[in-house]
């Protein structure tokens, strides 16, 4: 496409992987560059610039809640920027705990306890009772929104700037635990992708949003289609 400048920045599975030479080999054969493997902290700074920085006014200070996979990044800003990265994602979760579909009571407790003792731990980095709103991105995020409009198919203009309020948030985790996969998978905005994992990544949701409820009073989340890939582009623009 005739692209001037490439930038490819991995994150968390990197990091984690036992595998990491053979993908930078790869990568490079492909893209011709090297993959930044960024710290927890470069992750985080990336995806706020990305997801806030192009957002309408917002009070402040603005939580950032970045869910991936392997970690979720919390970051509260925007000065000075304050960031956490959890190892707390909807595949860790999953293959961690939800072992049944649908999960048991069990297993699902599993996760809240997970999410509930990362976030003390972020706590010292992160103080979540300043906040004053609460931005959600990635994908769980964006297929919660989906699935709570009942959309007949994705439609990121619908999601973007969408509110999900802790109720709904409530109601989308219980709904999504208690299904079988092909009951999921049926669900038109559920990328085949992630049928298997958003039941946790409801979950991680849930669990945060009742603490920041607990906390700093914020009663829902706002969705933002622009995360961590903005904050690249925008790194090189």
């Amino acid at each position: 496409l005739g692209a001037e400048r490439v930038r490819m920045v991995a994150t968390s599975a990197t990091r984690d992987a036992g595998n990491r030479a053979d993908f930078v080999a790869m990568v490079h054969a492909v893209l011709g560059v090297e993959p930044e493997v960024v710290t927890g902290l470069e992750e985080a700074e990336l995806s706020y610039r990305g997801a806030v920085g192009t957002l309408p006014g917002l009070p402040e200070p603005v939580l950032l809640v970045d869910l991936g996979g392997g970690s979720t990044e919390l970051v509260l800003g925007p000065e000075p920027l304050r960031a956490h990265s959890m190892d707390v994602g909807s595949v860790r979760m999953t293959e961690r705990h939800l072992h049944d579909d649908p999960p048991t009571a069990s297993q699902i407790a599993g996760v809240e306890r997970d999410v509930r003792a990362a976030l003390r731990a972020a706590a010292a980095d992160v103080p979540l009772d300043r906040a004053a709103a609460l931005v959600g991105v990635a994908g769980t995020v964006t297929t919660l929104a989906a699935v709570s409009q009942n959309l007949p198919e994705y439609d990121s203009g619908r999601t973007h700037l969408s509110t999900l309020t802790l109720p709904t948030i409530r109601d989308l985790a219980t709904r999504l635990l208690g299904l079988s996969h092909d009951q999921r998978a049926a669900i038109p905005t559920i990328h085949p992708g992630r049928v298997d994992v958003i039941g946790a990544g409801a979950l991680i949701v849930r669990t945060l949003s009742e603490q920041l409820a607990d906390r700093a009073g914020i009663r829902e989340m706002i969705v933002s289609e622009h995360d961590i890939l903005d904050g690249i582009a925008l790194s090189l623009a």
